[in-house]
């Protein structure tokens, strides 16, 4: 009689080889807000900021009036099963498991970035959160924010200086500008455009990091991430339009509710036996949003 296997999760180490290959890939597993979640759902305050008066001796303290509400975060999960035959398990010379593994933490790296960031529709099949280009190409009044004033748009000669100096400009000039989180994510087909572009004194405003030091783009440190390309839904190789996003890793907000794991279905019992094949799932479920549309910016190259 066949056994009911309930083999438990196993979560990766903080230092696997898994966790490296996703953090080194993903700028926004690397570097967001981390929230942990109890449950599917957690509301996370959102401040609209607050105002400061000069106040005359005797005189009475005014009232803020700035609005605050929230964001919500809701977990999804991104998986996958592979099912490998025991004969390959025994015969390979290398770790099929962990060869796989880290296969997958690549893919998930790049899914979770363009799930994040570059996604063009809405939330519904195929789109878990509401991307970042979403955000800011939707009308939010109640945020005093008007769709696509912070996206900037390459003509189809490529992407000059004026459209990076004015698509940083726009964080620069809002209320949420902060240097010190400021951040740059874009896909590496930048790369070659921001060789050749210097400032009116000839200045490159690119600096390839060496030994070790990030890419900057005027001062500003660049994570290069493979999933920022455009697509209708979440997919771990876009090929739409590349983007630029400039960031706040504050106001970056992902939600941690478990994973990156493992689960590893033994074939040599149960149904499974009747082929000799095993299965190996691995998953994690995340949450995604950010703080405030006025608060960031992207070029679309």
């Amino acid at each position: 009689m066949a056994r009911n296997t309930f083999e438990a999760w196993i979560p990766e180490e903080y230092d696997s080889k898994v966790i490296t290959r996703i953090t080194q890939t993903s700028a926004v597993e690397a570097l967001a807000s981390r929230v942990p979640m109890g449950s599917d759902t957690r509301h996370t305050p959102r401040s609209a900021g607050m105002g400061v008066d000069v106040i005359d001796k005797g005189s009475a303290y005014g009232e803020d009036t700035s609005l605050n509400d929230e964001v919500i975060l809701y977990a999804k999960k991104f998986g996958k099963v592979l099912r490998v035959a025991e004969e390959d398990i025994d015969d390979s010379l290398a770790n099929i498991l962990a060869t796989k593994m880290q296969d997958w933490a690549i893919s998930y790296a790049k899914i979770l970035d363009n799930a994040c960031l570059a996604v063009t529709a809405g939330v519904g099949t195929g789109v878990p959160f509401t991307s970042l280009y979403s955000l800011l190409h939707t009308t939010d009044a109640t945020l005093s924010y008007t769709a696509d004033d912070n996206i900037v748009t390459a003509a189809s000669g490529g992407a000059t200086y004026t459209d990076y100096s004015n698509a940083i400009g726009k964080v620069e000039a809002g209320d949420y500008y902060d240097p010190s989180t400021l951040l740059a994510i874009a896909h590496p087909t930048f790369k070659k455009s921001l060789r050749g572009i210097v400032d009116s004194q000839s200045r490159p405003i690119f600096i390839e990091g060496l030994a070790g030091t990030p890419d900057s783009i005027f001062g500003v440190q660049i994570r290069w991430s493979l999933g920022a390309r455009t697509s209708a839904t979440a997919t771990s190789a876009p090929t739409g339009r590349p983007l630029m996003a400039f960031v706040s890793t504050d106001m970056m907000l992902l939600g941690i509710r478990s994973g990156p794991e493992s689960v590893f279905i033994d074939g040599r019992d149960g149904t499974s036996a009747l082929t000799d094949e095993s299965l190996l799932k691995m998953r994690a479920r995340r949450g995604w949003a950010y703080g405030h549309p006025a608060g960031a910016s992207i070029l679309v190259g």
